[in-house]
């Protein structure tokens, strides 16, 4: 197996274990954007620490595992216009889709949500449809 697909297999085991425990551990499901758009609009006063917990772990977590697995090559573009914008149009995609991969994809997939298998379609197409425009057409990544 390529040491691509380990390193996703084991992230994708990391996600799918950090939603079983916020489910079990208080019925919730896990949606970073909805737990970080909680944050940032307000909407979540009552639940602002376990959700500001939760962000610093996506934070400090690959800077406490960097030393350890410094030559794993993530593929990042250098370009930092490039990073900005894909985060923006990000936010901006779950916010219209009431959600993003780990709500939709890992949480309502398993759940076998409708709403979020049709949004993990949706999200694999446009992904598909964007390396394809910016990568091989545009050539900016």
């Amino acid at each position: 197996m390529e040491p691509d697909w380990i390193w996703g297999l084991a992230g994708g085991l990391l996600i799918g274990f950090a939603g079983v425990i916020l489910l079990w551990g208080n019925g919730r499901i896990m949606g970073a954007s909805g737990i970080l758009g909680g944050l940032v609009d307000g909407s979540a006063r009552s639940e602002w620490v376990e959700r500001s917990l939760f962000v610093a772990g996506v934070i400090l977590m690959p800077l406490v595992l960097y030393p350890l697995f410094t030559k794993v090559d993530t593929h990042i573009s250098p370009n930092y216009a490039v990073l900005i914008g894909g985060g923006f149009l990000v936010g901006i995609g779950t916010r219209v889709a009431n959600g993003c991969t780990s709500g939709h994809g890992v949480c309502g997939i398993s759940r076998l949500s409708l709403r979020g298998i049709a949004a993990t379609v949706f999200y694999l197409l446009a992904g598909g449809v964007s390396v394809l425009v910016f990568r091989h057409i545009l050539g900016v990544i």
